[in-house]
């Protein structure tokens, strides 16, 4: 393909960004990388009532930190600015007036009130609600009462009946019926277009070649092919998403839990892990050796990304694989930079003041300790507080371990050979513990798990040999008798 390919993202600045938003976001992006296209980001910020300039800011800061900057758009303008759909209001009246000059579209007067009389009846009959054409043949003096009366008209495009086939990059040949739409509104009475209107009008006049959108969006294809042949407009190639579904197999939506990427910003995850696991949602990459690599960078996904590999079967939205693909990518990183990226989580956490105060050195070999267990940067706050916390916590598997006889005599042996030991490091543990296992007999989980259980409040996680040189002698001992 040529780098003639045009796409574009065209958001809707009326809440947080959904993850379902970002994979289309994500697909025409990697599609235009791929082909050395150009991607382009418009506002669609025509719903007044809806839109702020606040989500607005959000979606470009979110769309930034993950990366996937545009070529055109509001920020940074274009040759087909403005990208803004409310500053473009003036182009979308004046083809609304071709369309009413050729006969193609005419002004309704028909109030809302009035409008839903004829849906409620028409759903009583049983039959599809759509608009029965009462103001399709008004004559002047018909149009002049209502103008009288201050009746503010909606402009509404006369539909066609015949069907209409497409080829959709991803389903293949889609047949539109023609009894799917009757005449509908491209201007609403207030003066502001439509989704489907403003969306043919921008495209066209944005050169865009490829329109790649989620499956909800297949309904309106048709309402906007019509608009591109009343305008003698040529119609781009359609690509239509298949929906990202919940494990419940119900869509995705924003009021799930884990959808905004404002809540994978705050809960540290890479952007780069983010979109290799979103990527898959729907994708897949050739098989490399018999086997599909699962973890891919962000050069690698331009490079192997394209339609043809792309599923029309929904996809599932699985959390769980999300932390295991943003913990993959997390490994690549050095402790020293993972130290970093956990400084504000650890500083709001309360667990440091700020970067000056830390033994850095001391930091990174608490934050390596982690590294094994961690999805995402918010988590090690939690993982490490067993080296901050003075008094110690206890989760229930552990405060029920030491409630045991032999728990509590491993924990007698273990107090009273450190009291004699001058500090504490992996080898004098070591050796501690093939003294007591000789003196006492217990060995094992029955020797090492009390110990855990004391001076980490858990039973699991990093090992001992890691946690036990990070540690003084004071706070060890102070952990133990405390749950003695």
């Amino acid at each position: 393909m040529s780098n003639k390919i045009r796409v574009r993202f065209a958001p809707s600045p009326t809440g947080n960004l959904h993850v379902g938003g970002v994979r289309t976001c994500l697909y025409n992006w990697l599609f235009a990388r791929h082909h050395g296209g150009t991607f382009i980001l418009r506002i669609e910020d025509t719903d007044i009532a809806r839109s702020t300039k606040e989500s607005e800011k959000t979606l470009l800061e979110d769309l930034s930190w993950l990366g996937l900057n545009w070529d055109e758009g509001p920020d940074i303008g274009g040759p087909h600015a403005p990208y803004r759909q409310s500053e473009r209001l003036h182009i979308y009246n004046d083809y609304a007036r071709k369309l009413i000059k050729e006969n193609k579209a005419y002004y309704c007067f028909c109030t809302d009130e009035e409008l839903n009389a004829k849906k409620e009846l028409a759903l009583k009959e049983g039959r599809v609600p759509q608009y029965d054409g009462h103001c399709k043949n008004l004559s002047e003096n018909e149009k002049n009462k209502f103008i009288k009366e201050n009746r503010k008209p909606s402009i509404r495009f006369i539909a066609s009946r015949e069907d209409i086939i497409i080829q959709d990059l991803i389903r293949g040949e889609v047949n539109l019926r023609g009894e799917m739409v009757g005449d509908f509104i491209i201007i609403r009475s207030q003066g502001l277009p439509t989704y489907n209107y403003a969306a043919v009008i921008d495209d066209h006049l944005m050169e865009i070649s490829h329109v790649l959108r989620g499956e909800e969006h297949l309904p309106n294809t048709r309402r906007q092919v019509m608009i591109y042949q009343a305008l003698d407009f040529k119609t781009p190639h359609f690509g239509h998403l298949s929906l990202i579904l919940g494990k419940d197999r119900a869509k995705l939506s924003k009021r799930d839990s884990h959808t905004s990427i404002t809540e994978y910003i705050s809960d540290g995850y890479l952007p780069d892990g983010l979109l290799n696991y979103l990527a898959m949602l729907g994708w897949s990459p050739k098989e490399k050796d018999g086997k599909v690599e699962e973890i891919l960078s962000r050069k690698e996904l331009i490079e192997q990304f394209d339609l043809d590999r792309v599923s029309k079967s929904p996809a599932i939205f699985d959390l769980q694989k999300l932390d295991w693909v943003n913990g993959q990518h997390l490994l690549k990183f050095d402790i020293n930079t993972i130290a970093e990226m956990a400084l504000p989580f650890l500083i709001k956490e309360g667990l440091i003041k700020e970067r000056p105060d830390v033994d850095w050195p001391w930091l990174c070999k608490v934050v390596e300790t982690t590294k094994n267990h961690i999805h995402h940067i918010s988590e090690i706050p939690k993982l490490c507080s067993i080296f901050f916390d003075k008094t110690g916590t206890l989760e229930k598997e552990a405060e029920e371990l030491l409630k045991t006889e032999l728990s509590r005599k491993a924990l007698n042996l273990w107090r009273e050979k450190i009291k004699n030991e001058e500090t504490i490091s992996v080898e004098n543990f070591q050796k501690l513990a093939k003294e007591i296992q000789k003196e006492s007999g217990i060995k094992g989980k029955d020797l090492y798990m009390p110990v855990r259980a004391a001076l980490t409040g858990d039973l699991h996680g990093p090992e001992l040999v890691q946690i036990i040189p990070l540690l003084t002698k004071e706070t060890c001992l102070k952990r133990i008798e405390k749950f003695i």
